[in-house]
């Protein structure tokens, strides 16, 4: 079945198609390069996502993005370095390079991103990081909770403050959690905060994805890639910034050796797909997720209509064409 409907507005991708946009040195040919294999699979509007890392190397690779002048680039996703310092949450973030939640710090990232950063997935339990949610709302920047051992009322004060977004919810924390109260329960219940969701197949099992889908609703839902240098690319070994990670063949991405993943190789018309098949949910129901409701969440607009040929049988969806 051939459909047509609005291209991808993807808020998280560290990489793609072997381009590592937290790796020093990105030239503009390599990012046109990430861009161009993006919009194949309907990305046609991203946040590139810097992770925690030195105020140095995070200058560094702003400067490469934002001198690469291109519509496709819709701002910058500053995931950490204000995230959860221990192993668990913190997943593939390096660890020295965690630092509290901090106005001064932020303030100088966002003026080397030019006012760039729209969007900044923190962890609300350091001392100062209610005080930062409410800068960054008063600074029309975006806030999401991530990559944090939050009790709940930590994830209800950051709520309170202004977070509206929950960053890949059910990943980015410890492998053991009390069965409740937890701060999982705590976002799949505050009605104020979207959600977004990598639906790989490896970041969430189908029941979860299903689970969690049907508690945010679907207007309340985004998905995301998280992808990495991998995406796009064959079985093999990739870096995100200062991190080595492996592709298997099995999809999966992650530190060699290591039981947590670090990213994914996920394009957006799987994410698609899988979520049809994971959920039940109609098409139609389930493509604003990837398109119409992540750029509203910004206050932007989609760019682009995809031609695609959607496979029912088979849980397929192909971009066959893009209009400007």
């Amino acid at each position: 079945m051939q459909i047509e409907f609005s291209g991808f507005f993807d808020l998280q991708v560290n990489g793609f198609a072997g381009v590592d946009f937290n790796s020093s040195g990105c030239t503009p040919e390599r990012i046109k390069h990430a861009v161009d294999a993006l919009r194949e699979t309907g990305v046609t509007r991203f946040l590139p996502t810097l992770i925690t890392s030195s105020y140095a190397k995070f200058s560094d690779c702003v400067r490469a993005l934002l001198s690469f002048r291109e519509p496709a680039i819709a701002g910058i996703h500053l995931e950490g370095p204000y995230i959860s310092p221990h192993d668990g949450p913190r997943g593939a973030h390096p660890r020295r390079h965690v630092v509290e939640a901090s106005l001064e710090d932020f303030k100088r990232r966002q003026e080397a991103a030019r006012g760039r950063i729209v969007l900044v997935t923190l962890a609300p339990e350091s001392a100062a990081a209610i005080r930062l949610v409410e800068y960054l709302v008063e600074s029309n920047v975006r806030v999401a909770i991530g990559h944090t051992a939050a009790s709940p009322e930590q994830i209800h004060d950051a709520v309170s403050a202004g977070a509206t977004l929950s960053t890949h919810l059910g990943n980015g924390c410890a492998q053991m959690l009390a069965r409740h109260p937890n701060f999982i329960w705590e976002q799949l219940a505050a009605d104020e905060l979207l959600a977004s969701f990598i639906v790989d197949g490896h970041h969430l099992p189908a029941a979860t994805v299903k689970a969690m889908v049907r508690a945010k609703t679907p207007a309340r839902s985004i998905l995301v890639t998280d992808a990495t240098a991998a995406a796009g690319c064959s079985p093999g070994f990739y870096k995100i910034g200062e991190e080595r990670v492996e592709l298997t063949a099995e999809g999966r991405v992650s530190a060699p050796g290591a039981p947590n993943l670090a990213g994914s190789a996920l394009p957006m018309n799987t994410a698609v797909a899988n979520t049809v098949r994971f959920t039940g949910l109609a098409l139609n129901e389930v493509l604003p997720m990837a398109s119409t409701l992540p750029a509203r969440y910004l206050g932007l607009t989609p760019a682009g209509r995809l031609l695609a040929e959607w496979d029912e049988d088979n849980y397929s969806l192909s971009v066959n064409a893009i209009f400007d």
